[in-house]
């Protein structure tokens, strides 16, 4: 789909708001409505809920109203804090910001919305 930004896995990992503010910039130039990020490239503190580098993130995503999907395995995460399984799940059930397996059930629950 034309209206993903798909992020590389490699490169510097994603923990700052401006890290986010230019995701949103490249996401608007492009006219994309989703931006999808590969696990890899999330900074450690992002799966760590009390460095609220993770809220941060996906509160810029929210401001400006675009879509914000975390791609690959999350379950080492989940598996090590109740709280972070409960907010994957709770995300999981909204419109705004999705934890997918790959590329592929992105565009297929986008489809599906």
């Amino acid at each position: 789909m034309s209206d993903i930004l798909v992020c590389e896995p490699h490169g510097e990992p994603l923990r700052s708001e401006q890290d986010a503010l230019d995701l949103i910039g490249e996401a608007w130039s492009q006219q994309a409505r989703w931006v999808a990020v590969p696990t890899e490239r999330l900074h450690e503190d992002f799966w760590s809920l009390r460095t609220r580098v993770a809220g941060e993130l996906v509160q810029k995503f929210a401001n400006y109203r675009l879509g914000f999907a975390i791609m690959g395995d999350v379950s080492p995460h989940v598996a090590a804090s109740s709280s972070f399984g409960d907010w994957v799940r709770e995300a999981n059930e909204g419109r705004q910001t999705w934890f997918v397996a790959d590329l592929a059930e992105l565009e297929q629950r986008l489809s599906e919305a």
